[in-house]
């Protein structure tokens, strides 16, 4: 009896800067008006990741990533969904495979909770079904995960900044699109929120493969929480890798213009950035004193007492 053939070794996954890209940037050329704000650009989203661009203010983070959302069209290059083109696909097609939250989205007046995250599922839906059980669920989930389930009936515009901004993530989470875009996410949040949303962001990931691209202003909690780190300076970029290939006391001080140190962070290990030395006003100069009276050495006479070669006043002669 012949013995059966051992099944085939199954082809490695790709991983890191290999792993492919479903959306990805060539050449990339972005400007507003005559002012040009990204730099021929060329990016890889690493597929079923989460991906956190960090850098200064006006380095073109959020510009970047409204390109690859569609909000903002090239000047020169491309940005590829699946490689094709993302400005000659449907506009429709585009939000079913791409959920985007801009850095300040404006929600319209009176509009409540429930609609505002309703509307996530706008391109779901055809004219001969406006809702279905399907919606229904992705809706109640998201709001659930963001926690303003209990806002639901309530105004937007008269919701905490903090609020608002878990409603509208609600909103993107409702869209249930395989990319996610997130600028900022954790604007307005206080530290528990941000940790919360941040989480969520990871455990969709993690739960449901969706490839997650964030812009942060917080470099720990971009090295926390990112599978891949992308370096912005000056509309380029300067550095891409796993946080700990970034996040260097190098690239912190060329990026940021931050004297540092970098140390492992005590719970997750991932590189922690802990600035120099904070300002100090200068220590205040003694007060001033009375320079003490110099004491005569032995050799010289009391100031009360005569000099040894002078005559005393009852020996000088009278004029």
């Amino acid at each position: 009896m012949t013995a059966p053939a051992p099944a085939p070794t199954p082809a490695p996954v790709p991983t890191g800067a290999h792993a492919p890209a479903r959306l990805a940037a060539r050449a990339l050329t972005l400007a507003y008006e005559d002012r040009t704000v990204v730099h021929d650009l060329d990016l890889a989203v690493p597929d079923g990741r989460v991906t956190v661009v960090v850098g200064p203010n006006a380095c073109g983070k959020s510009t970047t990533l409204r390109a690859l959302g569609r909000l903002l069209r090239p000047s020169g290059g491309a940005v590829l969904l699946d490689g094709e083109a993302l400005a000659k696909l449907p506009t429709r097609q585009v939000a079913r495979r791409i959920g985007l939250l801009p850095q300040s989205p404006v929600a319209p007046e009176a509009i409540t909770v429930a609609d505002l995250v309703a509307r996530g599922r706008q391109p779901h839906q055809r004219w001969w079904q406006q809702w279905s059980d399907a919606d229904e669920t992705a809706v109640t989930e998201a709001m659930e995960r963001t926690d303003v389930t209990a806002l639901a009936e309530r105004p937007v515009d008269e919701l905490s900044g903090g609020q608002r901004q878990r409603v509208w993530i609600a909103m993107a989470l409702a869209q249930e699109t395989e990319l996610l875009l997130l600028d900022e996410p954790t604007t307005y949040l206080d530290i528990a929120h941000q940790v919360e949303v941040l989480d969520l962001v990871r455990q969709l990931n993690h739960d449901r493969g969706r490839t997650v691209v964030v812009v942060l202003h917080d470099l720990n909690q971009a090295a926390r929480y990112a599978d891949h780190l992308v370096a912005m300076k000056d509309g380029r970029i300067v550095a891409t890798g796993t946080p700990a290939e970034v996040v260097t006391e190098e690239l912190v001080r060329e990026v940021f213009g931050l004297q540092c140190v970098v140390i492992p962070d005590p719970v997750t290990g991932s590189p922690l950035v802990v600035p120099g030395t904070p300002w100090q006003p200068p220590p205040a100069p003694p007060p001033a004193t009375d320079s003490p009276a110099r004491k005569p050495s032995p050799s010289e006479p009391s100031p009360s007492e005569p000099s040894p070669n002078e005559p005393s006043p009852n020996e000088r002669p009278a004029s």
